[in-house]
């Protein structure tokens, strides 16, 4: 097995992205996305692309740093930690993975002046093979008709990659987000994040907005798919150490009768509990972030099991820290609440456990 300790780089990323994120991203950030009524702060996301972040899986001759999955599970694990939300994820980590897959240009990607929006999901659950939304055949491209839910980004995007069902089989095209006949209807989540319905009404796409080819849209967006579990994956595994941390210090400082609540022995042991649960969680996301970056077809083992762990890891997390900050764990005045929240989004999102349970056992041969 490769070893799981982080190289000389990848402590350096942590380090930057940890004392950026500390000051520009705290958790006040939320509250005030919340407040201006918008998914992120695009001043926020226009720092971290001058950082480099948003090109982290771009090749360097388009403009990125190429830094590899690895690196993109530690930048997602310290925005989990402060809960910073932004596009990574669906375009940093999805979008230029796919590109990147399908030979397209990305440099879009790297410089900023693209933001992406996924299109994948159209039911309560994840499941791109039972896409319905229809790309029918139309001069020398199609229309797309159908609808989207659960799109991350959905409202600010300025690209859209959207799966589609063709004759040939499933499609993925990359369009323009401002296209005529593609509606976006705002969802309120709890987690306070861009997400949206999106209608498409005989929406014309040409062959040139097919990312890969015609017919092999999960060829395209296999190792994107991949790549974007796993990373959030390691936002999960940073709302659960934020938690960890809150929860901590919470039991530090909080008195009954006197007497300093962490020293009580079961709270101890249940603090104990998480820690080791946390540590698990953390070599699985690292054997992941790996695994995508020597074996990307062969990854999803590893993968399911880190999105897998990384969402029980985050419900324990969460719901030992409203429970021993008690009543104030559950009120908006208090933070520990909007780690609950965004647990229970990024849990569901790309696959909930069930979904990856299923599939660590059909790799494992114990399921049908």
């Amino acid at each position: 097995m490769t070893t799981l300790i982080a190289n000389e780089d990848e402590v350096m990323l942590r380090d930057a992205a940890r004392g950026f994120l500390d000051g520009a991203g705290a958790i006040r950030n939320l509250r005030e996305n919340r407040e201006a009524g918008r998914g992120y702060d695009p001043k926020l996301w226009s720092e971290m692309v001058e950082m480099g972040w948003a090109g982290v899986l771009v090749s360097e001759e388009q403009g990125g740093s190429g830094m590899g999955f690895a690196a993109a599970n530690i930048l997602a694990e310290e925005m989990g930690k402060t809960l910073v939300s932004s596009p990574f994820l669906s375009t940093a980590v999805i979008a230029a993975t796919a590109l990147r897959t399908a030979g397209r240009d990305a440099s879009a990607i790297a410089s900023g002046a693209a933001t992406y929006a996924l299109a994948i999901d159209e039911g309560p659950k994840f499941n791109p093979e039972a896409t319905a939304l229809t790309a029918e055949a139309h001069g020398n491209g199609f229309k797309l008709s159908g609808t989207k839910t659960f799109v991350a980004e959905g409202m600010s995007a300025n690209r859209v990659l959207v799966l589609a069902k063709a004759e040939a089989g499933l499609t993925l095209f990359d369009i323009d987000a401002e296209v005529t006949g593609l509606t976006r209807e705002k969802l309120e989540l709890v987690d306070y994040r861009d997400h949206a319905d999106l209608l498409f009404d005989n929406v014309e796409v040409t062959g040139e907005d097919v990312v890969g080819q015609v017919g092999d849209g999960m060829g395209a967006l296999g190792t994107a798919l991949r790549a974007g579990q796993a990373a959030v994956s390691a936002e999960l595994l940073g709302v659960s150490a934020g938690a960890f941390g809150m929860t901590t210090g919470y039991l530090k400082e909080r008195k009954q009768f006197g007497v300093v609540i962490g020293t009580f022995q079961a709270l101890q042991h249940r603090a104990a509990h998480l820690f080791s649960e946390i540590e698990v969680t953390t070599s699985a996301i690292m054997n992941a972030g790996r695994m995508l970056d020597e074996e990307p077809d062969a990854a999803d083992l590893a993968v399911s099991v880190a999105k897998a762990r990384a969402t029980e890891t985050a419900s324990l997390a969460v719901r030992e820290g409203v429970q021993m900050h008690g009543g104030i764990g559950m009120t908006d005045e208090y933070d520990m609440g909007f780690y609950m929240k965004r647990a229970r989004v990024a849990s569901e999102w790309l696959g909930d456990y069930g979904y990856h349970a299923a599939r660590v056992a059909r790799i494992r041969g114990m399921a049908a």
